[in-house]
């Protein structure tokens, strides 16, 4: 009995032991250099694309505050000639004089 389980021993193989991760890439050297050159890559790649989109959000940003700025000109534009239409109406005509005064100055 005990010769039957030496020799069932000796039929099972042990398992071969796993090379560390440096013994298996310096075995495998030029897998690892083209994985980590594709990984630089593709990291590239993501920084690009990421960019672009940032690019995208800008130009969308620059325009919708254009439009503000257009929007708030003629508002002022309006509020401007509205309060010299009622200056007009002043009979005294400082309330005009101070505010041709206030308007020169800022164009």
């Amino acid at each position: 009995m005990a010769s039957e389980s030496s020799n069932s021993a000796e039929g099972v193989q042990r398992p071969k032991r796993s090379l560390g991760f440096m013994a298996n890439a310096m075995k495998r050297k030029d897998s690892f250099i083209q994985l980590f050159v594709m990984t630089g890559i593709l990291l590239l790649s993501m920084r690009s694309l990421g960019q672009k989109y940032r690019i995208n959000g800008l130009l969308e940003d620059t325009s919708a505050l254009r439009e503000e700025h257009e929007t708030l000109a003629e508002r002022m534009k309006s509020i401007k000639s509205s309060l010299l239409h009622e200056a007009a109406l002043d009979s005294t005509g400082v309330f005009a004089s101070r505010l041709q005064f206030l308007f020169d100055g800022d164009t």
